[in-house]
């Protein structure tokens, strides 16, 4: 067990906490960890602060290093770190700053249906589901891609799987950057992350990964949720995965390549995983044309899990998707690095920002976000944990005034996984589920055990956090009833 954190804290608003510059030669800007009074000591229950100050050290910060309230320990930036850097001051992109699971995200449908319909055939659902949806670590899948349709993929994004026939245009269009991002390049790909993706497109995969089937439990907001879509005890679905092997070899490919990188260009980091390159070297941009791809490929992943789901809906209900009404609400990304614009100090600047395990809140009216959307804010989908909720906000001017438009991304892991496994001994953690209202399936006891429940923060005080902080604002609460897993 890690370490609880040591060094200082210091509160400085409501659901704000700094730990100055000064408490380590080398840090350029304060770290900002974004808290609540109830939640801050878990959060110094290991070394997830001290992991902020590290980032602190990066070449071309700005402002500051900055931690959402589902904070954990990760590999060198903490998941929920936030990290932009300018690339005119020496910024640099670091591998540990967006993640092994590049664009990791989460997608919401919606659907016709509310819970009265779908009850009595929800154990039909989740079976179909659980069947026909490839789980698990190293599963393959039923769309296969040879090596000039895979570099397409990587190139293009959801757009490439319009032209299959297999994504509708509004997926398209209600995807964060429209499922694309421009700039990837397929080349800086090894053969080895091509070859592991190769099968894997349209997987769930397996620890933290899920298609859930849920309830809107509650809405706070009617009028961001009439423009979703979303209204009281509709069914929808949310699906949580990422890019799979393919953007975790192209991680760990990075990180060996930029062993010896940092000391060349003379940055002196306390941490061997803040392994960075400055922007505009070779390193630096053969490892954002690499991330890019794995992004777009991720897309598409969720894209294709979306498709089978909608297949599922259909053979269960006996109706066409189009005629329940399965339309993407949206997607978002949460494990990337993007080059944005933001004001720093009344000054506009194109920074890039790194979001690791941490979801872009762009607020009303910002360009980027869909027209549909754009009088309310966009879209933020919080996945929480099988048996508690997961939550839909909207993006607010808080973010861009204090987290380069960021908000946070789940509930966050309170136990490791190992201390999980130990925690379920003697427990069906399906039975305690299905006690609760939650029809679950996994590959094994064990996956069931390493997500349960209590192995989270309590999601709803996560978002609290945020919704206090105005850099998100609740729309509605999403009850879980059907969930498979890895």
């Amino acid at each position: 067990m890690k370490s609880a954190y040591t060094g200082p804290l210091e509160r400085v608003s409501e659901c704000c906490w700094r730990i100055p510059k000064s408490y380590k030669a080398g840090m350029r800007v304060d770290g900002l960890i974004y808290s609540s009074e109830e939640m801050i000591e878990q959060v110094k229950g290991d070394q997830a602060p001290e992991q902020v100050a590290n980032v602190a050290f990066l070449p071309g910060i700005q402002v500051a290093s900055l931690a959402m309230p589902d904070i954990h320990w990760g590999y060198g930036f903490t998941i929920g770190g936030v990290c932009a850097t300018d690339p005119a001051e020496g910024g640099v992109i670091s591998p540990g700053g967006v993640g092994y699971d590049i664009n990791c995200g989460v997608r919401l449908v919606r659907s016709n249906l509310f819970y009265r319909d779908v009850k009595p055939e929800l154990q039909n659902l989740v079976d179909d589901l659980f069947t026909h949806v490839p789980t698990g670590v190293g599963r393959s899948g039923k769309y296969k891609f040879n090596r000039k349709e895979l570099r397409r993929l990587m190139e293009e994004g959801v757009p490439y799987l319009l032209s299959r026939d297999l994504a509708d245009p509004h997926d398209v269009e209600f995807a964060e950057a429209h499922g694309h991002l421009d700039g990837a390049q397929p080349d800086s790909v090894s053969d080895r992350a091509v070859e592991r993706g190769s099968d894997q497109c349209g997987t769930l995969g397996s620890g933290n990964h899920f298609m859930e089937v849920q309830v809107v439990d509650a809405v706070f907001d009617a009028e961001a949720a009439g423009v979703m879509g979303l209204e009281k005890d509709m069914v929808c679905v949310m699906i949580h995965s990422g890019s799979r092997g393919l953007g975790y070899q192209v991680c760990d490919d990075a990180l060996h390549s930029l062993r010896g990188v940092p000391e060349r260009y003379g940055i002196a980091l306390p941490d061997r995983q803040l392994a960075c390159a400055p922007v505009d070297s070779p390193e630096g941009k053969a490892y954002i044309g690499a991330m890019r791809a794995a992004a777009n490929f991720a897309w598409c992943n969720r894209q294709l899990l979306l498709w089978q789901a909608r297949e599922a809906f259909e053979r269960v209900f006996g109706r066409p998707w189009r005629d329940l009404d399965m339309d993407l609400v949206y997607d978002v990304a949460h494990n990337i690095a993007k080059f944005e614009e933001h004001q720093v100090h009344g000054v506009a600047k194109r920074l890039w920002v790194h979001r690791k395990g941490a979801t872009r809140a762009f607020p009303p009216q910002h360009a980027e976000i869909p027209e549909k959307y754009r009088e309310i804010g966009q879209p933020v989908l919080i996945p929480g944990d099988m048996g508690r909720a997961s939550w839909v906000l909207v993006g607010r001017q808080g973010s861009m005034e204090q987290t380069f438009g960021t908000t946070c991304h789940g509930a966050g892991r309170a136990m490791s996984r190992t201390a999980a496994v130990k925690h379920a001994q003697g427990r069906r953690i399906d039975k305690e589920l299905a006690s609760r209202g939650v029809i679950a399936r996994a590959q094994s006891w064990k996956g069931l055990a390493e997500e349960q429940p209590a192995a989270y923060k309590d999601v709803n005080l996560v978002v609290d956090v945020v919704h206090r902080a105005g850099l998100s604002q609740k729309v509605a609460r999403m009850r879980p009833i059907g969930v498979i897993k890895g």
